[in-house]
């Protein structure tokens, strides 16, 4: 059994989209980062940076945190949405790695000072914008061959989407970025994303 420390956030969802898709039983722990339950003593032993998610393996004791480290953990515990060869993991990985570092980070950013920002800085807004229109971009030349981001739906997809997902919340659109909306759309129709989309 797996504990889940979440809440309903594009990284939070990474990690409850996975458990869906590896079909392993969980428990939800809703954590409400609006009223500061990340700083929780509790919580702080989970995880001492205070993010969501994070989760505990009753079966192996083990508590991980960070979203990428979750994603790869249960893939390679259910041994799914991971390869096995070298070339086509490191692929997998590479592109995990692009969403912690490029495609979180720089949507977050634009969430922030879009939506949330106590006033409206034009030159934050007009940066992470133009940031998140290149990564649209780049996703969509990755896409233009391959129904998914490694041709293999995997763990950089279910790490992507939910970032993505978010387009229309950040006042964008995906019409300049055919292959991306595509597979936006293809995504979204899987069950098991429908309900990790829905988690907490």
């Amino acid at each position: 059994m797996i504990d889940l420390y979440t809440f309903t956030t594009p990284n939070g969802r990474k990690a409850s989209v996975m458990l869906e898709e590896v079909e392993l039983p969980y428990n939800i722990h809703k954590i409400d980062i609006t009223k500061n339950e990340q700083f929780t003593p509790e919580f702080l032993a989970i995880n001492p940076n205070s993010k969501i998610p994070a989760i505990i393996d009753q079966d192996t004791g083990m508590t991980i945190f960070e979203s990428g480290a979750i994603l790869i953990y249960l893939a390679e515990k259910t041994g799914k949405f991971l390869p096995t060869d070298q070339k086509s993991r490191f692929e997998v990985i590479e592109w995990l790695m692009f969403q912690m570092a490029s495609v979180g980070p720089m949507l977050g950013q634009l969430n922030h000072f879009k939506k949330f920002a106590p006033e409206q800085i034009p030159y934050a807004i007009e940066r992470y914008q133009k940031e998140t229109l290149r990564i649209y971009s780049v996703l969509d030349k990755q896409l233009s061959d391959k129904e998914f981001i490694c041709n293999e739906y995997s763990i950089a997809d279910m790490a992507t989407f939910p970032w993505i997902a978010i387009y229309e919340f950040q006042g964008l659109t995906l019409d300049n970025h055919p292959n991306l909306k595509r597979w936006v759309e293809t995504v979204q129709q899987r069950p098991a994303v429908q309900r990790g989309m829905a988690v907490p």
